[in-house]
């Protein structure tokens, strides 16, 4: 899937385009509604740096990668990239898979800036030419764990299946919680039916459950097991990976799905440009735009800015990452190294635990910032 940029009377005589990949899950098993809000922010911010000159005159042209979740084809996707002629890949929502896609970059002298993924590990060795714009997983979830302590959940289940990503988050939260008194008990969604679960929790006394699961299934029937089960009416349902965020998730639970608190890295209240963006985006999606959606934005505006300052080498885009300052939704956006982080990092999109009011499911609760 191309997408080609608008006539911005700039374009130089040659016509050669700057080609840009961009990697988001489109299709199933991905999560296709994270996937199309990616695209949104990407696809926006590529059609304003043209309707502005491009890079140099020459217009921005995205080449779009449907990764499906899966890290294989991510990885054949780089491949793929790197042979048309890409100066950098940006973009995907899946920690694994993003994953796999750094890896391939890495080796690959392809610049990589990764929109959305998490995973404190997203490169095996430090390297130069990957950046993240989401803050790492050991950073949010930490945030999280400490809002748990703050509403006296201490007591925290974890439904859970097998993936690098949910295991991180695990024991990211048990490293947190226990040398403060909290304790974590981890439960296969794959072994255990909801009705199991539930007996489950009742067993061990959880104040919380989070969902450390796929969406929709299984953590769609988990949820309203759960809150059919009157011996768990008082249980926190939490939901860190951000699930909540999205439409479809309202459209699928309805009520049942308020009152989850979950992960989004956006500010306590957006700026002029992140309002206008945020219009932009409600537009082009038909529906509030999510966290995921100014990632995108900001990804591609942040690599327009490194081009047009420091030109469409690779290596040269790869050594502008702590070089380059740009100004995003959600603010000055500036990479260096992390402790721990092997890749250049923002440090740190805002964080913000949130829910979906129960009074009125459409309207968003700030429960905690960080």
């Amino acid at each position: 899937m191309n997408t080609s940029p608008p006539s911005s009377g700039t374009e130089r005589a040659d016509g050669r385009p700057v080609r840009l990949g961009a990697l988001a899950s489109l299709t199933r098993p991905g999560w296709t509604e994270a996937g199309r809000h990616l695209l949104a922010g990407i696809d926006l911010a590529a059609h304003e740096v043209n309707a502005t000159g491009g890079i140099g005159g020459r217009p921005l042209e995205l080449l779009v990668r449907d990764t499906a979740a899966d890290p294989e084809r991510a990885a054949a996707a780089v491949d793929e990239l790197a042979g048309l002629g890409v100066t950098a890949v940006v973009g995907e929502y899946h920690s694994v898979v993003a994953r796999a896609a750094a890896a391939r970059a890495d080796a690959l002298g392809v610049p990589f800036l990764c929109s959305s993924a998490v995973l404190d590990a997203l490169t095996g060795e430090p390297t130069e030419w990957v950046a993240r714009l989401a803050p790492a997983q050991s950073h949010g979830w930490r945030v999280y764990a400490d809002f748990l302590l703050g509403a006296g959940r201490g007591r925290v289940a974890v439904a859970t299946q097998p993936s690098a990503y949910w295991a991180s988050g695990t024991r990211i939260l048990r490293d947190h919680l226990a040398p403060r008194g909290g304790t974590v008990l981890a439960l296969d969604a794959d072994a255990l039916t909801p009705g199991a679960l539930c007996d489950a929790l009742v067993a061990h006394g959880a104040t919380a459950l989070l969902l450390l699961v796929g969406h929709p299934e299984p953590a769609v029937p988990i949820v309203r097991a759960v809150r059919d089960d009157r011996r768990l009416a008082e249980i926190l349902i939490g939901a860190p990976a951000g699930q909540p965020e999205f439409a479809e998730w309202a459209a699928a639970l309805g009520g049942a799905g308020a009152g989850i608190p979950f992960l989004r890295y956006l500010p306590e209240r957006l700026g002029p440009l992140g309002e206008r963006i945020g219009k932009e985006l409600r537009e082009r999606l038909g529906e509030a735009p999510s966290f995921v959606a100014f990632e995108g934005w900001d990804a591609v505006t942040f690599l327009a800015a490194a081009l047009r300052s420091h030109g469409t080498d690779r290596a040269a885009v790869a050594a502008s990452w702590p070089r380059v300052e740009a100004e995003g939704t959600r603010g000055p956006i500036r990479f260096s190294r992390a402790p721990g982080i092997g890749v250049r990092q923002w440090t740190w999109a805002p964080v913000q635990v949130a829910d979906r009011d129960p009074a009125e499911p459409g309207r968003f609760r700030v429960l905690r910032t960080g």
